[in-house]
């Protein structure tokens, strides 16, 4: 008779993990899924993918206009043409892989994922995004335009 840390123990902590790492896995899935499309129908030809609204009625540049080539580009191995297109979502990718690697360790131990940003940083984020969009819309700004 199994004791204490018989096979329901192992089973129980099998499907622990499991489902610890069931939302991290599923993320990775459908980043993967949607940087395989980007990566296989090229987003520089047109008809693809809808224009960006803002640009379209404006002429103004958003700031993830350029993200769908990024990626493409990026895919590809491609990083000078990825940071031309958007620097901000190239930046985007390393900091969502990172954070992806510290979610599915800390799944793996059994930790939660927290990430607790004050105020302060979710304003200095926005203020970022903010300036990005601004300047890439000005003359002395046209490199960081896609």
């Amino acid at each position: 008779m199994p004791g204490p840390q018989g096979h329901g123990s192992v089973l129980k902590r099998r499907t622990g993990l499991l489902g610890r790492l069931a939302t991290p896995l599923g993320i990775l899935a459908a980043v993967t899924a949607a940087f395989t499309y980007v990566g296989t129908v090229d987003p520089n030809d047109p008809g693809h993918y809808p224009v960006c609204p803002l640009l379209k009625l404006t002429g103004v540049f958003c700031p993830g206009c350029g993200g769908l080539r990024s990626a493409h580009a990026f895919i590809h191995g491609d990083l000078g043409a990825a940071f031309s297109a958007n620097a901000v979502a190239t930046t985007g990718y390393f900091l969502f892989a990172a954070v992806w690697v510290l979610w599915l360790v800390r799944a793996w131990r059994g930790w939660p994922l927290r990430i607790g940003l004050a105020p302060a940083w979710w304003w200095g984020i926005g203020a970022l995004l903010l300036i990005f969009t601004v300047v890439r819309n000005l003359p002395f700004g046209s490199a960081l335009a896609p």
